[in-house]
């Protein structure tokens, strides 16, 4: 238990800083295995994996599966048997040549940061987009200074300063492409506001002014509620018959010795040959290697 309260810390400390990861978690066990229902671990984008999930195999293909969970978004459980099997639906079923009988099932869930929304300012709308953070799925945060940079990945800025260094904040906003960029003012300044930005008119267009969607908003708090709904509906999204974009590749290998497939990365166990880098499922295999190259081939 403790070590599951040591993982719950740093996901914790992880999902804070927006650092994407998946939470790897046995739900069923058949004997013989060494893990249990009840055991986690987190996997890092890296392939990195703390915690215990199995024994090295078992661990390597969780590592793959949970790289393949966070490209797509979604959640997986999966099978990790010692022999082929019928497959299921909602089961994604590995055979792994490493086990000693026994079977697991792991369900891998990905934990992606929220959308980042920046507000700029410090009139009462701002105090009231300040106090929704989380409320509707999204991550807002103050901008402290006009001058502050944007961090990578900001899904929206919000300038709710009452003419303060709106012009500063506006025009970094678009030049680094934020995708929402709204300014709180009213029908007659807002435009004024616009005409002073040093940008051209494609991106001078791009503001949204008066910010938020017509919801007859009054008071700061519906106001507030109206911006977050209109960076909702502006969010990019594709049309509902539109083809999903395929998920980012996970590089893979495959290990020579037990011929399972790796993670390629510094986080699998892996010799360096002269024929470039070699990975494994676990130690035994590298040793195995190891001992005598010349025994297996890489399958390219």
């Amino acid at each position: 238990m403790p070590a599951r309260h040591d993982l719950a810390a740093r996901a914790a400390a992880l999902t804070a800083a927006g650092t994407p990861f998946v939470w790897a978690t046995v739900v069923r066990a058949a004997r013989p295995t060494s893990a249990k229902p009840g055991d986690s671990a987190i996997v890092l984008g890296d392939g990195q994996l703390d915690g215990f999930v199995g024994g090295d195999c078992a661990e390597s293909t969780v590592r793959v599966q949970a790289l393949e969970v966070l490209a797509a978004g979604e959640t997986r459980l999966l099978r990790i048997a010692p022999e082929d099997g019928p497959g299921e639906d909602g089961v994604v079923r590995v055979h792994n040549p490493c086990l000693s009988g026994g079977t697991l099932d792991i369900f891998l869930e990905p934990s992606v940061p929220l959308p980042l929304v920046l507000v700029y300012g410090q009139a009462p709308i701002a105090t009231a987009l300040l106090r929704a953070d989380r409320m509707f799925g999204q991550q807002v945060r103050a901008l402290t200074t006009a001058q502050a940079p944007l961090p990578e990945g900001v899904s929206a800025v919000v300038v709710a300063s009452h003419g303060n260094d709106e012009v500063p904040v506006l025009s970094a906003a678009l030049r680094a492409g934020v995708p929402y960029v709204g300014l709180v003012a009213s029908r007659r300044r807002g435009p004024a506001v616009l005409a002073a930005l040093p940008v051209d008119n494609a991106q001078r267009d791009r503001v949204r002014t008066p910010a938020g969607l017509d919801i007859g908003a009054h008071s700061p708090p519906e106001v507030a509620l109206s911006i977050l709904a209109e960076i909702v509906a502006t969010r990019d999204r594709p049309a509902p018959d539109a083809e999903r974009p395929e998920p980012d590749v996970v590089a893979t290998a495959v290990d020579p010795v037990c011929g399972m497939t790796v993670v390629a990365s510094t986080a699998s166990p892996h010799a360096e040959t002269p024929d470039g880098v070699v990975y494994f499922c676990g130690s035994g295999c590298r040793s195995a290697y190891l001992d005598n190259p010349v025994a297996y081939t890489i399958e390219s």
